[in-house]
Formats: C-alpha cells, structure tokens, sequence
C-alpha cells in the first residue's frame, strides 16, 4: 500500500521511520517533509495546511493512507475534506479537533463530562482579564485559547508578568487569532506526564506513558517550547493511576464527544499535571506530541499501521497492541536562540556517527537539504532518540550520540529524563 504523511517536523520523521517498518507498506510519500524524512519516503513540496493540494496528490497517486501529523490541518477539517472523497485518513474530524484548537472548548468538555481539571475564567476583553488578575492568588496561568505551537501557554509568577501575557496574546497579537480569546487558569504545581490514546470513535487503548520537558532551559527555567526532550515510560504514572486517567479522563470524554455528534478517531493525547490531591487535565492535543512520539513509536512492538487502520474502521479492540520492555529518552538539539529569534542555514556535522551507535535514532525537525549537507532550518532541529534497558542507560546513551552532533550555536538541556532518575 502506499502512505501518504503531512507533515515536516520531528513527529512525522518517526511517523515515517514506524511505517516504513509496516510489510503493507511498498511507498511512503511525506508532504513537505524534510532532510532526515528523504531517506525513507519522497518529499512532496506541499505545505501541510494546502488541504486542497493534498486531496489532489492523495487521488492522482491512488494513496491508500493519509497520516496527518499537525493539529492545524486538522483543526481546519483536513479530515473531512479526505473523507467526502472516499480518501482513507487517519485523524480526528474538524469538530472533534476543536479539543486542541479552542482550550475554552476543550474546558467545556471536561467540566460537562467530570473530567479533573484546573478552575479557570474566560476573556475577550483584555481590561477585564487584567482586573480579573489582581484578584488571583501567584502564580496563575494565562493561555491563547487558539492554536499558538505549543507556545501560547505562559505560567506567570508575579501579577507583573500576568499583565504582560494579557497584554501579549490580546494586545501585542504575538499569537494572532489564538489571542482573540484567552483563557486565564489556576497554577496546577505537580509533576506533568502525557498519556496518548489510539481511539477508534467508540473505544479507546492508552499507549505507553511519557512526559515531555516544555521549558527552554535547565531545570524547567525560562519560556516554553515546543518541546525539549522527553522520555518513555514515566514512573509518576504507576498502574492504579493509568487505570484512573482510563476511567476519570478518556472514557467520560470519548463517550461525551459521541454523545455530542463528534466521535473522536485518531490519537487524543492528554497532557496532565500529577498534583498532591490527584491528577488534573491541563490540557488536550488531538495528534501525537512532539517530541513524546519519539520515545514513544520506538517502543511500539505493533504494527503502526495496522492500528491506525483499526481506529479507521472501528475495529480497534481487536489491534492487539505490544510494548516492547525498553525505556526511550530523547533529547532535542535546538538552534541557539530558540524559543525566540534564531539564524538557519547552519550545516550540521555528526548525525551519521550518532546513529552508528546501537539502539540510537536520530529524528530531524528542522532541517533541508542543500546538495550533500544538512542545514538547519528550524528552531528544533533534531531529536536524538536512544533504547535503553533501564532509564540510567538510555539517558547515557541519548547525550553520548549529541555529543557527536554539531552545528553552530546548537543548544539543548542537559538534564532530559533526569525527574525519572528519583524514583529508582
């Protein structure tokens, strides 16, 4: 069969690297991809949002599977679009991705549905929300309700720094229409973990834990990200806790979109915060996350394609999904700069020597290709991914293979999956 993946980043590298692994699968395209992607499909220059393109290039090449990668194809009905044509596509519908693309929606849903989470209010006026504030116990948090690339979330810890979030995401427009609407919540203190469902409209299996490392810098300092490492399993979620984000969070809202005409297939990812009285959801995203896909489809002992078709059809009780018993770290290797303004074009040395090492991955995010040099081209650039039999040899192995990658002004945190290390 032949696989059609939207998308460019880290998250459709290891999209591509799973499928490619499928013994259905005899082409992969990837639309635009990137330089590691061309190793293992076809790029197709076509940007991830050009619905119309995609539905054209799906039918003129008889594509058998479209994977969406990012949430804003989706949140723009990518999916519906695919399927008024008879086109196979994994993913939620543009309703049902509402979860991702307005966190006023997703909020709705989990206070009707009982799902645990943070109180919060609602604004469209930024005088109001500043008045709101004052009020408010520090720290307090302040969120676009649109799409913002996983950076329009600002934990404020002094009414100095709410202010200028309002006056950020309403004033400035650093967000632009995500702003429009903002979401102003309790300051959740725990430790976070991400829970990612395959779900096939009506059910719904939990893959293997993770938990990603928004903050720029050591010790999860400075201003989110889209992500700068991640690790698999998480020991903050043990078995009775699984069974409890099964019961209180993926049931009540998978049944709850059903029930409100937006059956939910695709992968719903969970992105909660383990606190002293239990857990609460912070939020919802309606695709794999990145960088968790990375720790995540390299322990997946199923056939990835397999699954998603199961979810396609209805049929996921009967996928059989396996794990394979290994812990996966990932550290991303970001431009300098980064989450801010950074240069591109820097070549990258390394990456080859990296992946020579046993159960080493190199994923690219944020690269091209320029004759025979890969160039960066992208605030995240790579994420380097290493197997290990226990979390110790797996973060050892992971900053063994950056240690051999190098661009100019390269950064990444030292730390990544060190929260696991406590709870040997």
């Amino acid at each position: 069969m032949k696989v059609l993946v939207v998308g460019s980043g880290g998250r459709e590298h290891t999209l591509v690297w799973k499928i490619a692994q499928s013994p259905k699968v005899s082409k992969i395209y990837c639309a635009p991809g990137n330089a590691g992607i061309s190793q293992k499909a076809e790029c197709v220059s076509i940007k991830a949002e050009n619905i119309s393109e995609l539905i054209h290039f799906a039918e003129e090449n008889e594509i058998d599977l479209t994977v969406v990668g990012p949430e804003a194809p989706l949140t723009k009905g990518i999916v519906d679009e695919f399927e008024k044509r008879n086109l196979r596509v994994f993913g939620p519908s543009k309703d049902a991705s509402r979860l991702e693309g307005s966190k006023v929606f997703a909020k709705g849903i989990m206070l009707e549905a009982g799902v645990p989470t943070g109180k919060c209010e609602v604004f469209e006026d930024s005088d109001k929300a500043a008045e709101y504030i004052k009020s408010q116990p520090i720290p307090i948090v302040v969120k676009a309700d649109g799409l913002a690339a996983g950076k329009g979330v600002i934990v404020a810890k002094t009414k100095e720094e709410a202010l200028e979030a309002i006056d950020l995401i309403m004033g400035k427009r650093a967000f632009g229409k995500a702003g429009n609407r903002i979401m102003i919540e309790e300051c959740l203190i725990g430790e976070e973990a991400s829970i990612l469902a395959f779900c096939d409209g009506d059910s719904f299996t939990l893959m293997a834990t993770s938990q990603d490392h928004k903050a720029i810098y050591d010790g999860d300092n400075g201003p989110n990200t889209g992500g700068m490492g991640a690790y698999s399993p998480a020991p903050v979620v043990n078995e009775d806790m699984m069974k409890t984000v099964s019961s209180q969070v993926f049931q009540p809202v998978i049944d709850k979109m059903k029930e409100k005409g937006m059956s939910y297939k695709g992968v719903l990812y969970a992105g909660l915060m383990i606190t002293e009285s239990g857990l609460k959801v912070l939020e919802f995203n309606v695709r794999f996350g990145d960088p968790e896909t990375q720790v995540i489809l390299p322990r997946l002992k199923t056939d990835l394609v397999d699954i998603m078709e199961s979810c396609i059809d209805g049929k996921l009780n009967e996928a059989g999904i396996e794990w394979i018993d290994k812990t996966a770290v990932c550290v991303v290797m970001a431009s300098g700069g980064y989450p801010g303004s950074y240069k591109k074009g820097k070549k990258i040395t390394g990456i080859k020597q990296a992946e020579e090492l046993q159960d080493v991955i190199v994923f690219h995010a944020g690269t091209s290709l320029e004759g025979k040099n890969i160039l960066t081209s992208g605030g995240r650039v790579l994420g380097v991914t290493a197997l290990g039999a226990n979390i110790e040899q797996a973060i050892d192995k992971a900053y063994e293979a950056v240690g051999k990658i190098h661009f100019n002004k390269m950064y990444f945190r030292n730390d990544i999956a060190d929260k696991a290390l406590k709870y040997l």
